[in-house]
């Protein structure tokens, strides 16, 4: 069937939990994974406190290195669950972009995520990244809740 997954992860429980279960399923299926994780870019108007006390490349610097302990812990994880993960770290301000293009670029036949459930207000004004890859992805999409 699928032979080869991207698990989009944002550090948050769900995603973790999204990621676990596309790990479990790719043992079943004898696939491999890559885990793709998106931070957004620099600016010097933003509402996240860790860019307004960096310079643009303490941020790019400190992100980069967080992104990757981050994700080498993951692919250790899954590695002693015998399936092979592959990291992937980009940087974009709109991450379903980022995620699909991972996806196209390594050959992925299956994006994983989790839906973080936002609505009303919030998901009217922050959007849901995950809506967004559903709704432009050609790689099918598994949607954990």
């Amino acid at each position: 069937m699928f032979k080869h997954l991207l698990l989009a992860v944002d550090g948050s429980p769900m995603a973790e939990s999204a990621f676990h279960k596309g790990i479990a399923l790719a043992r079943e299926m004898k696939a491999h994974v890559t885990a793709v994780r998106v931070c957004p870019s620099y600016h010097v108007l933003t509402y996240q406190a860790e860019m307004l006390s960096d310079t643009r490349e303490e941020y790019v610097k400190g992100a980069w290195e967080v992104a990757t302990r981050y994700l080498n812990d993951l692919a250790r994880g899954a590695s002693a669950t015998g399936v092979d993960c592959q990291t992937a770290y980009a940087v974009n301000d709109h991450p379903y972009e980022a995620i699909i293009k991972t996806a196209e670029d390594k050959g992925c036949d299956l994006i994983v995520m989790a839906s973080h459930g936002r609505r009303g207000v919030q998901g009217l004004l922050i959007g849901s990244e995950t809506l967004k890859v559903l709704t432009h992805s050609k790689v099918p999409v598994l949607v954990y809740r």
